[in-house]
């Protein structure tokens, strides 16, 4: 599956809509980030408009190439860009040439380079942004599993990806570039295909329960 061709779709839930990342988005991204740069200790976040414009071209980039899928976080309320995410690590498993695999265009992912703007740190959106890539990945994509991979330093990013429902399988030791620039020890994460009916419900319950801007437990992860 071509993900530049088929993959631009919209994802809207009731108090944000994650649209594709495009150079755009940019600027207000960039002015999302300095309402408190401070929160992304941990996360590889650009942290003016040059940095911004060149952390999109390198998403776009990895979506030409067929392993990402980013998108910019936009609040429905005001049309504002809050914060970006993505699918990435896309994988497509060397099945037999007798299995029939056509129902499902990739086999697994991550989700991950998600922040969000302070002002909407600890309410629904989070929560909600979770919601609607897990939908797309399980029930449109049919995927069997996803993970999740955060600094092992991290509690808060930790803490709500177990509060959503994902498992915590280990600790994959200097697996990627951390944000002091320092091989990072991550925390993995996954959700299986069969976890996902449970998932979802969780995840529905918590949205239910409050408003977009009433803080959400646990829901204060950049992860």
């Amino acid at each position: 599956m071509d993900v530049t061709a088929e993959e631009n779709a919209t994802l809207t839930g009731t108090h944000v809509r994650l649209e594709p990342l495009h150079e755009r988005h940019a600027e207000g991204l960039a002015r999302a980030v300095t309402l408190d740069p401070s929160l992304y200790r941990w996360s590889l976040v650009p942290r003016d408009e040059a940095a911004m414009r060149a952390y999109v071209e390198t998403a776009l980039r990895w979506k030409a190439e067929g392993n990402a899928v980013p998108f910019a976080i936009v609040r429905r309320s005001d049309g504002v860009p809050i914060g970006s995410t993505r699918f990435f690590d896309i994988e497509r498993w060397p099945w037999p040439d007798d299995y029939d695999n056509s129902g499902r265009p990739f086999d697994a992912c991550e989700i991950g380079y998600t922040w969000l703007a302070a002002d909407a740190i600890r309410t629904a959106v989070n929560t909600e942004a979770k919601l609607l890539l897990l939908t797309h990945a399980f029930e449109t994509w049919n995927l069997w599993r996803v993970c999740f991979h955060t600094d092992e330093r991290n509690e808060r990013s930790r803490a709500a990806l177990a509060g959503i429902g994902a498992t915590f399988e280990g600790i994959m030791r200097a697996y990627r570039v951390a944000s002091d620039v320092t091989p990072r020890n991550s925390a993995r994460f996954s959700i299986l295909a069969a976890e996902w009916p449970a998932v979802k419900q969780h995840l529905e319950n918590r949205l239910a329960r409050r408003p977009a801007s009433t803080p959400l437990p646990q829901s204060r992860s950049l992860a």
